[in-house]
């Protein structure tokens, strides 16, 4: 039950480890579309980096997914060698693993209404004529179009493989 528990891990950690990866590779055109959109609306190219809009790798969307791989990797160790504590870890990572990954589904799926919400706050009134949806998906547009696919095979992982390990720790 352990190297199934571990593997569980190991997949979600891989799932995790997706996101930066893309984001390495495509982040920059993707950065570039959002610009090329903001620019045909006349708004300053700047306000992606004004209010902390990322498309790379760089920031929180990098060092977030990894720790929490590193963590769950290191969780997958301990249930492989049969460490104590690898149970009583297993069910704190992974029940937070599921909470992150809702507030990730939830982020994905309110993007545009948070963005505009953000945009609102600033109280700039360039700002407020954005038109985010158009932003977004000109920034969509500079990634693969597998992207989607993988961003959702992602979420399937992730639930998936966390709620059958923590299924199993409940059995065990």
């Amino acid at each position: 039950m352990n190297a199934f528990i571990a593997a569980m891990q190991l997949s979600v950690a891989g799932a995790f480890v997706s996101i930066p990866v893309v984001r390495a590779r495509f982040g920059a055109t993707a950065t570039s579309a959002a610009k090329a959109e903001l620019n045909r609306q006349g708004v300053r190219t700047t306000v992606l980096e004004e209010n902390g809009m990322r498309f790379d790798a760089g920031g929180h969307e990098t060092w977030a997914p990894v720790s929490i791989a590193a963590v769950l990797a290191a969780a997958a160790v301990l249930n492989l060698i049969g460490n104590s504590m690898a149970r009583m870890l297993s069910w704190i990572v992974l029940g937070l693993v599921l909470a992150i990954n809702c507030v990730i589904l939830y982020s994905n799926l309110t993007a545009t209404a948070s963005v505009q919400a953000a945009f609102a706050r600033k109280g700039d009134p360039e700002l407020a004529r954005v038109d985010v949806a158009a932003l977004l998906k000109a920034a969509e547009s500079g990634f693969p179009r597998w992207v989607w696919v993988l961003q959702n095979a992602r979420h399937v992982i992730v639930f998936g493989a966390a709620g059958l390990a923590l299924a199993t720790l409940a059995l065990v």
